[in-house]
């Protein structure tokens, strides 16, 4: 049952709202529904209230946190009638870390949580549908989703009022770093490497002067970069190498922007960090400071499925947009006559045509591009495609969609991480009739978080001219 407030209530439950800021008491109430990312959705008097963490059909104290006008989101404080479909986290840091959301729910639900959401999206903003559903792309077996993410940003705080240092990610409801000693979902080593790291930031001279550290795994070696504020003494570089030695780790020190990374330990650097796609015999060399996809199992799996949707042939012409280092556009370049690669930054770029001469790949160029403004008089633009593969950030790729006419690919898979804009490139994709969503389905690439990674396969209608 909701908790029952008194006194004068005005329009918008502005003075309502002000007044719950000001008590802070906890609420009891039924979950009616929940949404993808893991919060469940009270009605409160009239007002729905986001609390994240509960479960359809159960019974929760809770309290709020953000008052809104249409709505209030709120920390779960303890589950009174626990849901059948409620399991236990396997993380100690969870609900209190803001990593994850969802590990609270079997990983099959998770996958059918997204779906609904992908679904969803495609139906309200870009009213469509495919014509057929694509079966999950995730990584099997009991482990399948755990120690997958290759990269990451892990905040530092040296806590005056604890008399320690922090390292993790912020917690959900709160700037804060989260108080926590290991990772579930870092890559190995580096979930259990939490710990260690605090011990060794606290003996550093500069402890209250270093606020991240980068982490970068690849299948060959593991990076951690400290962001310094501060050079760090002779002590600290010893302290800093023996951790690396102990750990099997490369260590590297960042004093500004990207360009200012060094390496410290080893010196010179073996190798480059990379990855391999034994589908199509492709090696990708990284920086951890470059964008990758973070599964890496996952990604494997992405990739293969992208290819086989496109139905690439050896004559065809394929066009990759957003490319990056080369994740789809090296491969393609195995099964296509050529291969253009278009990235918006140059440092990417290079490193992109660096890739192709490790994998001696003569039939794919790479040029940079801002894909974000499109003028239309581009020559890439011009050129056409039989096959094109877009892999947008969140904000999607309306730009390009506009002038989709001068590419007349015959077939295009996007790949997105937000469904929202994919639904609404989607609609104007098949917008009086040029292509048809044939298929479409989620890539479970963030398992425990809401984050909803999908793909899309759209055919060109051959009765439009």
């Amino acid at each position: 049952m909701s908790s029952r407030r008194h006194g004068p209530r005005v329009r918008g439950n502005r003075l309502e709202g002000l007044l719950l800021v000001a008590r802070r008491e906890p609420e009891v109430a039924r979950i009616v529904a929940a949404t993808h990312d893991g919060r469940g959705i009270a009605d409160v008097a009239g007002k729905k209230v986001f609390v994240a963490g509960a479960l359809e059909g159960e019974e929760v104290r809770f309290l709020r946190r953000k008052i809104r006008r249409k709505f209030d989101e709120a920390e779960l404080l303890e589950v009174l009638q626990p849901s059948s479909s409620r399991i236990e986290p396997r993380c100690e840091a969870f609900g209190r870390c803001g990593g994850c959301s969802l590990q609270h729910i079997s990983q099959q639900e998770q996958r059918e949580l997204k779906q609904r959401s992908l679904r969803d999206n495609l139906e309200r903003i870009g009213g469509v549908e495919p014509e057929r559903w694509l079966a999950p792309i995730y990584a099997s077996g009991d482990d399948g989703g755990w120690r997958y993410r290759r990269r990451a940003r892990l905040a530092v705080k040296d806590v005056h009022g604890k008399g320690r240092v922090l390292v993790g990610f912020r917690e959900r409801h709160a700037p804060f770093v989260t108080d926590m000693h290991r990772c579930e979902v870092l890559a190995d080593p580096v979930g259990n490497l939490i710990d260690p790291l605090i011990e060794l930031v606290e003996g550093l001279s500069i402890r209250n002067r270093l606020p991240q550290i980068e982490v970068g795994v690849g299948d060959n070696a593991v990076e951690l970069i400290f962001r310094v504020l501060e050079p760090p003494n002779d002590d600290d570089c010893a302290a800093l190498i023996r951790f690396a030695r102990q750990y099997d780790v490369r260590v590297a020190l960042q004093s500004g922007g990207l360009d200012s990374v060094t390496s410290l330990y080893p010196e010179p650097v073996p190798e480059a960090l990379s990855y391999d796609l034994p589908d199509f015999d492709v090696r990708i060399e990284f920086e951890s400071t470059d964008f990758v996809q973070i599964n890496g199992p996952v990604n494997r799996l992405m990739v293969t499925a992208a290819i086989e949707l496109l139905q690439v042939e050896a004559h065809h012409r394929v066009l990759d947009l957003y490319c990056g280092i080369g994740n789809f556009t090296l491969p393609l370049a195995r099964r296509a006559a050529d291969v253009l690669g278009i990235e918006g930054e140059q440092r990417l770029v290079e490193r992109a045509r660096a890739n192709a001469m490790l994998n001696d790949l003569g039939n794919v160029e790479f040029l940079k591009a801002d894909l974000f403004e499109i003028q239309g008089k581009e020559s890439w633009l011009h050129a056409g495609c039989d096959r094109l593969l877009i892999d947008p950030a969140r904000s999607g790729s309306q730009a390009l969609i506009k002038h989709i006419d001068a590419l007349g690919p015959e077939r295009i898979v996007y790949v997105s991480c937000h469904p929202g804009t994919l639904a609404r490139d989607a609609a104007e994709l098949t917008e009086a009739g040029k292509y048809r969503l044939t298929a479409a389905g989620i890539i479970d690439m963030f398992p425990h978080t809401a984050h909803v990674e999908s793909i899309a396969l759209f055919e060109k209608n051959k009765k439009i001219k």
